[in-house]
């Protein structure tokens, strides 16, 4: 079944970050991809027959021949850009990231018409603190905040990044040049396979829960960050998720929820 007439979007850009991850650009043809708030997210989709990267492994699933192949991504991009940038990870057995891999400039993919989810900050006070905890490709969401308005916030933002090694740490130029940038910014990465580094790795190497339990927050903020003063963003593996809720409760940290309103912002992979 012929669905070609479907993709709506062409790729603008397609960077390979690392074997497993890449940044790809998407700009509706013919149509304009409405406003939406940073942290949101959209579907990207292709059919069945478009070719599979030679790194893929078998389909675990076989795809439907008789619909789109579709899922969803946060947005990295700024919520004023024409186009529309995403961060992947290659699921070698998956059905859909092994055909995005294969995607090169003027391609075409079809995108959702509108981005949704409230994994945003736009009812946030601007003068609460924020940590963005991510791994891996979890750090999307929070570079689509920080191109758009979350830098002029008045109160202090930090991202905490972990992946296994430094060339899964997409985006950690940008992030260090924002750190340069703006006081109230701070960036701290860290890796969990540091003996695979060519040229060493001197950062940290701790997973992200010994990382909160260190207090590196205090140390860096000079206070530490309680549910009075913080909100917590978590994004990412679910082990890491509910490994920080469970340790952020310990501090009186409780999930936000439509009825009930907390400080722990949680997005699962």
């Amino acid at each position: 079944m012929d669905l070609s007439g479907e993709l709506n979007c062409v790729i603008t850009q397609s960077i390979q970050v690392s074997p497993i991850m890449k940044i790809i650009k998407v700009k509706p043809v013919d149509w304009k991809f409405p406003s939406f708030i940073a942290g949101q997210f959209v579907a990207l989709g292709l059919p069945s027959d478009a070719p599979r990267c030679k790194e893929s492994t078998e389909e675990f699933t076989p795809a439907a021949t008789d619909k789109l192949i579709k899922r969803a991504y946060s947005i990295a991009s700024s919520s004023t850009e024409d186009v529309v940038e995403f961060y992947v990870t290659l699921v070698h057995s998956g059905q859909l990231t092994p055909r995005l891999f294969e995607l090169n400039i003027g391609d075409k993919v079809w995108m959702g018409k509108k981005a949704v989810g409230m994994f945003t900050l736009d009812e946030i006070a601007s003068d609460r603190n924020v940590i963005l905890i991510a791994t891996g490709t979890g750090v999307a969401p929070y570079m689509s905040m920080l191109r758009s308005n979350a830098l002029s916030r008045q109160g202090k933002i930090m991202v905490i990044h972990g992946a296994s090694n430094s060339w899964d740490l997409g985006y950690s130029s940008e992030l260090k040049l924002l750190a340069s940038m703006f006081p109230t910014f701070s960036y701290h990465p860290t890796i969990t396979e540091p003996a695979k580094e060519p040229s060493g790795w001197e950062g940290d190497t701790r997973f992200i829960g010994d990382i909160w339990k260190s207090g590196l927050m205090e140390e860096k903020w000079g206070f530490r960050p309680m549910p009075e003063n913080t909100e917590i963003f978590l994004c990412g593996n679910p082990r890491m998720v509910d490994g920080m809720k469970e340790l952020l409760s310990e501090d009186g940290f409780i999930d936000h929820k439509k009825n009930q309103p907390g400080q722990i912002h949680a997005e699962e992979f």
